[in-house]
């Protein structure tokens, strides 16, 4: 896919001073972008036949891409528009990537630094946010979901590093993920009870596991007159929940104040009344508010960046210890043991098939400053299966009305 031509910028120039001059919103009107695009093209022409300009080869093909430089992004929109294509990442102008069914493929597109970058900039007009020399990183959202992170130089060696994981509306429940044989039924059916029990559910994972679609499925099986809150660093989560607050942080202004942070988010959550709180991903101190939430006996869910069920509680055991030299082991370990019903750890195989690998249940108890844990399903022989072990704890599920029993008592490894 070739860059963008002269022509073709030109008159995409000329569409953006017509819009910028008549103080137009394109977001408002559905059909001006096409209309301003047409009438721009129709003169390019006839100046053209006048010999004032090179002459277009393709209207048609001029229109998609002058629309798709105004109200879309560039070279990078058929990717967008692509459903199989889940991940668009560039790591240079001759280096641009796109991944289907978690396996990359380098694409043909050539993009110049310019038009990197007035890419990022039209990406990041819907959020607010920036990305400069005093910010080099910026996370945000795009309109239609997709997750967007960009590193410019000096932090990147020489061009921009730009990353977009599209946002896909297609999984929304525990059933779905068993017809992608992601789970079994057995473990999906234990899964949703231990959500409506109000279990407190750790999803562990490497990058790009499904941990925040695992999200998205469990609380499908959440009540109906549940109240819930979200907080994330920035929007991700999809949930179809009815009485639904979500809330994402903010980065400092130019001049370093108005920053909200995900530990400010989880306390300011906690005076909503919610009856579960959902943390997109804890990755620093904010597990410890997170620790002391779950702890007053409000059910939660989180993901967690881990390489195992037993990883993901050792790692939630040491991420409050950077809350403050107040905060010690001898509080947290036990809170964790005590807090966290169950760990469901992903993960991803070589043809990109992402998976349950396993469903660990905390005792409660401790052993050498560690938290004790029973493997309910394991992947045996590629299989996910359920290894016999029963929950430690039920007075959840009893309190409920529910036996996991019922749904455990199945063949078992």
């Amino acid at each position: 896919m070739e860059p963008m031509t002269d022509p073709v910028r030109t008159i995409a120039d000329r569409v953006r001073t017509r819009v910028l001059r008549d103080g137009v919103d394109l977001a408002a009107d559905g059909t001006a972008a096409a209309r301003y695009a047409h009438e721009e093209i129709r003169r390019y022409s006839e100046r053209a036949l006048a010999g004032a300009h090179a002459q277009l080869g393709d209207e048609a093909s001029a229109a998609r891409e002058v629309l798709a430089s105004i109200t879309g992004y560039g070279p990078l929109q058929p990717y967008f528009d692509d459903p199989t294509v889940e991940e668009i990442w560039i790591n240079g102008p001759l280096r641009v990537f796109v991944a289907r069914d978690g396996v990359a493929e380098l694409t043909t597109v050539v993009l110049s630094d310019r038009e990197v970058r007035e890419l990022v900039e039209r990406m990041l007009q819907h959020s607010g946010r920036r990305v400069d020399l005093s910010s080099p990183f910026v996370d945000a959202s795009l309109p239609d979901g997709s997750r967007l992170h960009v590193a410019i130089p000096d932090v990147t060696r020489a061009h921009w590093a730009v990353n977009i994981r599209k946002f896909h509306r297609g999984i929304r429940s525990l059933g779905q993920l068993v017809e992608l044989d992601s789970i079994t039924r057995q473990a999906a059916e234990f899964l949703r009870m231990s959500v409506l029990a109000g279990a407190n559910i750790l999803v562990s994972g490497a990058t790009h596991t499904g941990k925040t679609t695992m999200l998205n499925a469990l609380m499908s099986g959440a009540r109906v007159d549940d109240r819930v809150v979200t907080v994330e660093e920035t929007f991700e989560l999809d949930l179809d929940v009815r009485d639904l607050v979500s809330m994402q942080c903010r980065q400092p202004s130019l001049e370093g104040t108005g920053e909200i942070t995900l530990r400010r988010l989880i306390k300011e959550a906690l005076r909503m009344r919610p009856d579960r709180l959902v943390v997109g991903e804890v990755r620093e101190a904010e597990s410890l508010d997170l620790l002391i939430a779950l702890n007053s006996g409000l059910p939660g869910m989180c993901t967690i960046h881990a390489n195992s069920a037993r990883d993901a509680l050792v790692k939630l055991c040491t991420l409050p210890l950077l809350a403050g030299r107040n905060i010690d082991s001898a509080f947290v370990v036990p809170t964790v043991a005590s807090c966290i019903d169950l760990v469901v750890h992903l993960g991803i195989d070589r043809d990109g098939a992402r998976r349950v690998v396993e469903i660990v249940a905390p005792t409660g108890s401790t052993t050498d400053a560690a938290v004790e844990a029973e493997t309910l399903f394991a992947r045996l022989g590629g299989d996910l299966v359920a290894t016999g072990a029963r929950p430690p704890r039920t007075a959840k599920f009893l309190a409920a009305g529910l036996d996991p029993e019922v749904v455990l008592a199945g063949e078992a490894a």
